[in-house]
């Protein structure tokens, strides 16, 4: 694997939820993060995309991968890949992640669906939103 580093803002984040289980039994906590994008709420779970001049710091964690089928059965989840839905729900990129250690390259699941009409999570930050919702 080139990249065993991936950042995880939404559902992957939430204890209760079976992939963010999987995910931390096939990964080690690298540590927390932020990287320069919006992020949304698409309904059960956020959706962040890049590329505007209005973006701003959204905040998750990483996690350093221990296999590559981890990242396998995570695009599954995402609904990512060529076997999924076209347009894919979400599309993974390499992105610069600010750390308090400098800046990493990460995988990131970005969301690939238009936007309109999405409430936006300005304060880049799902847990705390959900918290408040």
């Amino acid at each position: 694997m080139i990249n065993d580093l991936l950042f995880v803002y939404g559902t992957l984040l939430n204890t209760d939820n079976e992939f963010a289980r999987y995910l931390k039994s096939n990964a080690k906590f690298h540590g927390a993060g932020k990287f320069i994008g919006r992020l949304y709420d698409i309904g059960e779970y956020p959706g962040a995309t890049t590329g505007t001049t209005q973006d701003y710091e959204i905040k998750g964690d990483i996690y350093q991968l221990t296999s590559f089928n981890a990242l396998v059965i995570l695009d599954n989840y995402e609904g990512y890949g060529a076997d999924q839905d076209q347009p894919n729900l979400y599309i993974r990129e390499l992105l610069p992640v600010k750390t308090t250690a400098g800046i990493v390259d990460c995988w990131i699941y970005l969301y690939n669906l238009p936007v309109d009409g999405l409430v936006e999570i300005k304060g880049g930050d799902y847990q705390t939103y959900l918290k408040q919702k």
